[in-house]
């Protein structure tokens, strides 16, 4: 039950300063004026309180009063959360929708529906009434989805002794389901948890990036520069460069088990088609909904600005929780850059010295906090999880040199340079293969050599030169011109538009393309690099470039990424019979 604890003396946009109790605590949950809005604790100085609001101030006056909660802004976490939308402070939206119209209304306090509902809980056979249980210990399981079993964990700090447990029955969330023996008593266990945001979950040992690529079906993502699972990766681009359809494409084709996509101040149209699209999506593993294993976190620009920063925070601690059961889990955050901007704006209110372009001195350090709490990781009860962390930035301008994207540079081990010149000439994903890189390449690379059984490495490198060594030759092309250059250089160039529209360019609203499984993407650059190698002996014996371009096969491999399926790779052992043939007519025509 709240109390009142101060009354207000200072407002500025989202931050307010009261007066009041001393008996208040650093980042403590509070409820603002007779709406009672929410609110954080970010500032204490003797009797004098700072608070930031997450929702709209307008209309309030000093003297209103302030209500302590005496507990720190935390999730709800339980069955439920899957195929939910929440705002950044986790109020259910479609509840919210029902009650109160296509507006959230201030102060509004909602249960969530799923709350109510009644889940089919099983209790672990291997636990008996006597057993000493620890936090992360899975005292049952809920089947929160038909593709999802939920683990049913004791809360991270508790320890004791099982006095009682309930039997196999549907429960809300809200009932008791154990009963614990602490030092402290006898304590309640229900299927519901709180969790402080700001704070990460425990677990019992980092692993390193040893569990493979997080796989997303986007061949320049996966063979290019993969992204380990527990990994951490950025996406930066200007504006219409496609950072949010490459983001949207890997929630709904990534092997992770279970994503979270926060989208934090961004366009409200953007957002709204996620919500409208992502409900219709089909889940090409189980062919159930896609939602299903899905949590969306929308706090859209026109929402309140301190709102934004919460948001990420109420995303990882969801994904941490998922990552507790051995769940392998995607966390989608569209934008950092919003989420900064919502820090300055802040920062600016309470007065603080800014650093570069306005930005606290802190924005590093608070991009570590989020960033760190990626990983692969043994958890409290053995099993193996790990939360991949993909932040989208949006450098005004494009521009990556300015502090988000340059200290964001200085936290991942991926980055997905998107390029605006590559977006206009209609070439997407965008994703600049210069600018980009990845630094798991060797912890995946036994991984590949395991599912694919080839050199996928050297493969790659082979690749990678081919698209460097052209963009070297482009520079004296302009200069002087392709007849200038030696056929052995133009066959370069000939590669390498195979490479970048055979490859490379992939549609995300194709039915055959939009998804590439790594067997056939592995083939396909493997088909690409065949006729390189074929094409280079045909050239030492005197054939002309102009000779290669015109044969048939150049546009077969360039429209072989629509044309088969990823279910007919076998089909693409033909193409090579081709080459084949077509390279060895020339080789008996200029031998």
């Amino acid at each position: 039950m709240s109390q009142q604890i101060g009354v207000i003396t200072w407002i500025s946009g989202p931050v307010v300063r009261a007066q009041g109790s001393r008996n208040v605590s650093m980042m403590e949950l509070v409820e603002v004026g007779e709406e009672h809005l929410v609110g954080e604790v970010i500032g204490l100085n003797g009797n004098q309180i700072t608070i930031q609001v997450y929702e709209e101030t307008s209309g309030m006056r000093p003297g209103a009063p302030v209500f302590g909660t005496g507990l720190p802004l935390s999730v709800e976490l339980g069955p439920g959360l899957l195929h939910s939308i929440f705002d950044g402070i986790q109020r259910p939206l479609p509840v919210i929708q029902m009650r109160s119209g296509s507006f959230i209304s201030r102060g509004i306090h909602l249960t969530p529906l799923y709350r109510k509902d009644r889940w089919s809980y099983t209790p672990n056979p291997e636990l008996k009434v006597g057993d000493s249980v620890k936090g992360g210990m899975i005292l049952g399981t809920v089947p929160e989805t038909q593709g999802l079993e939920h683990r049913v964990m004791v809360p991270p700090e508790v320890h004791g002794k099982l006095t009682w447990i309930a039997p196999e029955m549907k429960y809300t969330i809200v009932e008791p389901i154990a009963r614990i023996q602490t030092e402290k008593g006898e304590q309640e266990l229900t299927m519901l948890q709180r969790w402080p945001v700001r704070r990460a979950r425990p677990y019992a040992s980092r692993l390193g990036q040893s569990g493979g690529p997080l796989v997303t079906g986007q061949r320049v993502l996966d063979t290019f520069f993969p992204l380990a699972k527990g990994g951490a990766a950025a996406i930066p681009g200007g504006f219409g460069a496609g950072k949010t359809v490459t983001q949207q494409s890997i929630a709904k084709w990534s092997d992770a088990q279970v994503v979270v996509y926060i989208g934090c101040g961004e366009r409200g149209n953007e957002m709204t088609e996620v919500l409208q699209e992502f409900p219709q999506l089909v889940d090409p593993r189980s062919g159930r909904p896609l939602m299903e294993r899905t949590v969306l976190i929308a706090n859209t620009s026109n929402m309140p600005v301190a709102a934004r920063e919460a948001s990420i925070y109420t995303g990882i601690t969801i994904a941490e929780y998922y990552r507790d059961m051995g769940y392998h889990v995607a966390l989608m955050a569209d934008s950092t850059s919003r989420w900064a901007e919502a820090l300055r704006e802040v920062s600016g209110r309470l007065e603080e010295m800014p650093a570069e372009e306005g930005y606290p001195a802190y924005l590093a350090n608070r991009l570590a906090e989020f960033y760190e709490r990626a990983g692969y990781v043994k958890t409290l009860n053995g099993r193996q999880g790990s939360i991949s962390v993909i932040g989208a930035v949006s450098p005004p301008g494009g521009d990556f040199s300015e502090p988000v994207t340059q200290h964001t540079k200085r936290f991942i081990r991926c980055f997905w340079a998107l390029d605006k010149s590559l977006a206009s000439a209609r070439h997407f994903p965008s994703i600049n293969w210069l600018d980009s890189y990845s630094e798991y390449l060797e912890d995946v690379a036994g991984w590949w050599h395991d599912q694919v059984g080839m050199d996928w490495y050297a493969m790659r490198s082979e690749a990678m030169e081919i698209l460097s060594e052209e963009s070297r030759l482009t520079q004296i092309v302009k200069l002087v011109g392709p007849d200038a250059l030696p056929d052995e250089q133009r066959l370069v160039l000939e590669t390498a538009r195979l490479l970048r529209e055979g490859f490379l360019q992939q549609s995300a609203l194709d039915d055959v393309d939009a998804y590439s499984t790594i067997q056939k993407q592995i083939r396909m650059l493997d088909l690409i690099l065949h006729f390189h190698h074929r094409a280079q002996g045909i050239v030492k014996h005197g054939a002309t470039i102009a000779v290669i371009h015109k044969l048939p096969v150049v546009d077969t491999l360039i429209r072989m990424k629509t044309q088969y399926k990823n279910d007919q790779i076998d089909q693409l052992d033909g193409i090579q019979k081709i080459i084949d043939e077509q390279m060895g007519q020339l080789e008996a025509e200029y031998k």
